[in-house]
Parts: structure tokens; C-alpha cells; sequence
């Protein structure tokens, strides 16, 4: 999807409208911030009881708010120039300090790194792809929509449906397709699978997928931040445990690199978190079964 690659320099309320109108153009849907960079509050008619626009009051499901003026906050977000510019957003125009879009109506899933640490974890897990500057970290978009899922991993939040991102900018880089490692972040463990008889010989998958390592360096600098992320967890370490397994299979799992010492490592971390080799053993299982490896 093309996008806009420069906004015009004007008063705030005036710029946030005209870099609205653009980005409504390329099919961003499109909604004001006020400060704080939060959305706006709902009008009186949609606080009661039913609400008046006829929506939802707590937004849990998709789809778009009926009422006229900005509200729900992401449901509000549109791409019809004749509402951005309507008289029941004009006043929200006119508080604005920035512009959001809702990803997720746009066919788009933002991953949001909110530090450096969760940029050099991106950088080593994620597929690249378009990348946008923040005030702490970066956001990198992926076309492709899927469920909305904050703290996914520390500083690591996934923004797409039912969700709103801040406008920071076209970014720079090629979008790419959503990869399964990141729709696996918002993935609960499943219930256990038969489990492997003995974990550190559970095979590694092999095949002849294209290998994604320039050097034995990234595949090693690959299980280090996994061991390092289940090392430094400090609550539900078997979903982490979990989700990082998933993450080290969607990114090294179907070229055949990993080796029995690289999952003896990851398993080692795990087990001096206090899991047992039981739930080590079901954990890869699971994670194996869910990416059909």
C-alpha cells in the first residue's frame, strides 16, 4: 500500500485536520488525539444508557461507531472525508495534537517496541519491514490484520484490530506480509499434547525451507535473547516459555539450523525458572504442532 510520503507545515488543529484528509486518502481510517494523546471522550448522548449512536458502550466488538462526533475512540476512526470535516468533529479537530489510524481497518498490524530493548529484540526475531521512529522505540507495520494484544512480551504491544496507533510518519522500508511469529505472540498456550518421551532428544525440525541465517552468529544470537527472555521473566513464565519456543520455531524452525545443544539450552533456561521437563517437553510439542512443523 502506498503511502503518503510528506505532510504539509501548518497551525496544529489545521495540520492535524489536512494530514487526516491525506492519510483518509490512502486508506488510513483516521481519528483526532487530544492531550495526552488519547482519544476523545464519548458525547453525552452515547454515555447514556443505551448509548444513543446505537453502538457498544465498551467497544469489545468490531465495527464502526454510528454517531456523528469522534467517538469510541478506535471505532470512530474513518476514511469518508465528508465526516473528518464535519461539523461533529470540528471541535475535536480544533483540540487535536496529533492523528491516529486504527491499523486493523486498514489491513495493517503495528508492532509496537516501546524501548531498546524491544527494538533489539524485534531486530533479531522479526522479519524486517516498514519501520517508524517513536519517542522510545519504533513501530514496525506489517500488512495483514489480526487481534489486538498489549504486553505481549516486555516494552511489546501488537496494535491492528479494535486498536489505535498514533501517526509518527510513512517510516522507511518495504512493508511485508504479516509473519507467523508475530500472530504467535498473541497465541495462549494450548493444552498439553502428548508429550516426548525425553526433551533434550526431541528431534529438530528439518527440512529444506529457505534459511533465513546470514551467519551461525544469528542463529546464536537468536536462542541467547530466548534464554534471556525466559531467564529475565517475572510472572506467568509458562506462557513465556511457551511463546518463546513458538517464536524460535516460526523464525528457525524450517530450515533445519537447530541443533539438539540449541534446545537443550532454551530447555535449561526454562527449567531454572521452575519448569519442569515435563511442561518443556509439552511446550515444544505444542509449539511444533501449532506451526505444523
Amino acid at each position: 500500500m502506498t503511502q503518503p510520503t510528506a505532510i504539509r507545515r501548518d497551525p496544529p488543529a489545521l495540520s492535524s485536520l489536512r494530514t487526516a484528509l491525506e492519510l483518509a486518502t490512502f486508506g488510513l481510517p483516521v481519528l483526532p488525539l487530544r492531550r495526552g494523546k488519547v482519544p476523545f471522550g464519548n458525547c453525552p448522548a452515547c454515555t447514556g444508557q443505551p448509548p444513543a449512536c446505537g453502538g457498544r458502550p465498551n467497544m469489545r466488538t468490531p465495527g464502526p461507531c454510528q454517531c456523528p462526533g469522534p467517538c469510541h475512540a478506535w471505532a470512530a476512526a474513518t476514511t469518508d472525508p465528508s465526516v473528518i470535516t464535519s461539523p461533529a468533529w470540528a471541535s475535536a479537530w480544533r483540540k487535536a495534537v496529533t492523528v491516529a489510524y486504527h491499523p486493523g481497518g486498514a489491513g495493517l498490524t503495528v508492532v509496537d517496541l516501546d524501548d531498546t530493548e524491544a527494538v533489539a529484540w524485534a531486530r533479531q526475531t522479526l522479519p524486517a519491514t516498514r519501520t517508524v521512529p517513536t519517542t522510545r522505540g519504533e513501530h514496525w507495520i506489517y500488512r495483514g490484520a489480526m487481534r489486538s494484544v498489549n504486553g505481549v512480551r516486555d516494552g511489546v504491544d501488537i496494535k491492528s484490530t479494535m486498536a489505535y496507533a498514533r501517526w509518527l510518519g510513512p517510516g522507511t522500508g518495504t512493508m511485508t506480509d504479516l509473519p507467523e511469529v508475530v500472530r504467535a505472540l498473541a497465541v495462549k498456550e494450548p493444552p498439553a499434547v502428548r508429550p516426548a518421551p525425553q526433551a533434550i532428544t526431541v528431534p529438530a525440525p528439518a527440512g529444506d525451507g529457505a534459511c533465513p541465517h546470514r551467519t551461525p552468529a544469528y542463529l546464536d544470537r537468536g536462542i541467547a535473547m530466548a534464554e534471556q527472555r525466559i531467564t529475565e521473566a517475572t510472572s506467568a513464565i509458562h506462557t513465556t516459555v511457551y511463546r518463546t519456543f513458538l517464536a524460535v520455531l516460526s523464525t528457525h524452525g524450517r530450515c533445519g539450523c537447530l541443533t539438539e545443544t540449541h534446545i537443550t539450552r532454551l530447555f535449561t533456561a526454562a527449567q531454572a525458572k521452575g519448569e519442569t521437563l515435563r511442561h518443556c517437553t509439552d511446550a515444544w510439542t505444542n509449539a511444533r504442532a501449532t506451526l505444523g512443523l
